[in-house]
């Protein structure tokens, strides 16, 4: 397929010069741009014809995708004939016992710089190298500078694995292997955390807001992930094991490990006692975070 450079597509986006995507990644893109709020609730999609042009995918593939947007309430008026519209309630879709889970890297940002619009901002997360967290940060923390939001005070509780144990994974599959894997997240560990606790602690001296920011350390690999928002939001994913290679210090290494930025984040909303599925959900993580921080997590220093 020849590509024009010169084109310019919808919304201003260049024409991918990706090898062609799939429906899902396309629907992953758009969800993206709705959750954001780049597409609002009620505005007119682009044609077919335009998000075809744009992602360089046939038609096909783009009503497969509005299909499966349509499926998770997101979009309405999904036809051959006029652009689909976004729908009204795209917050309850998002978030709601109706929402369907999504890969960390999509469903978390917009969950976190939506959290940050209220005076106080409460985040307690439970992983196992914080990097999904410290990514999804980089969107509030920019709208902050760009004085488009402003907290009062910014509380941040955060759960890692202790140094001190030997990890359930990563893991090498020959457990006669050396601890490279080990030191490895180790040192991951401590530079996502020390940038996650910078970019933060910078807002008191940048804008004056109230910042603290708390790591303990837990004496077991936790097998999920979970982010509790405000207390009044849960998201929460499995870390699912795979066995793949890798080479490190120049020799190739099979191992078992988790991609836990790709974890899909189930949500749960404390909206009112009419949503008890939820409300109880998010109580109850409120209650068992507390629990490992005031019981058996211990302070945790962010060097080797």
């Amino acid at each position: 397929m020849v590509v024009d450079p010169e084109h310019v597509p919808v919304n201003g986006r260049k024409r991918s010069q990706r090898p062609q995507r799939s429906h899902r990644e396309v629907a992953d893109e758009l969800r993206s741009r709705i959750s954001s709020g780049e597409l609002r609730p009620g505005q007119r999609m682009p044609t077919q014809a335009q998000l075809a042009d744009e992602f360089g995918v046939e038609r096909g593939a783009v009503r497969q995708a509005l299909r499966i947007l349509q499926s998770e309430h997101l979009l309405s008026n999904v036809s051959k004939g006029s652009p689909a519209t976004v729908a009204p309630n795209v917050g309850k879709a998002l978030t709601g016992p109706e929402a369907q889970p999504q890969p960390t890297m999509v469903a978390l940002a917009p969950r976190i710089t939506a959290a940050f619009s209220v005076p106080h901002v409460e985040i307690d997360a439970l992983c196992l190298t914080a990097v999904s967290l410290t990514l999804a940060m980089g969107e509030p923390l920019r709208l902050i500078h760009e004085g488009r939001l402003k907290p009062a005070r910014v509380d941040v509780r955060v759960l890692l694995p202790s140094s001190d144990i030997d990890l359930a994974f990563p893991a090498p599959v020959d457990d006669t292997a050396d601890d490279r894997l080990q030191r490895r997240w180790l040192a991951h560990r401590n530079a996502q955390g020390q940038v996650l606790k910078h970019n933060l602690l910078a807002l008191r001296a940048t804008h004056g807001i109230d910042v603290h920011v708390t790591f303990r350390a837990l004496p077991f690999t936790p097998p999920v992930k979970l982010y509790l928002l405000n207390e009044s939001e849960a998201l929460f994913a499995y870390y699912t094991l795979t066995r793949r290679g890798e080479e490190i210090d120049h020799e190739y290494l099979e191992m078992y490990d988790a991609e836990g930025t790709q974890s899909m984040l189930f949500p749960f909303e404390q909206r009112d006692r009419d949503s008890l599925r939820d409300t109880t959900f998010v109580e109850q993580s409120h209650l068992w975070f507390n629990a490992l921080w005031e019981t058996i997590s211990s302070e945790l220093v962010l060097t080797g």
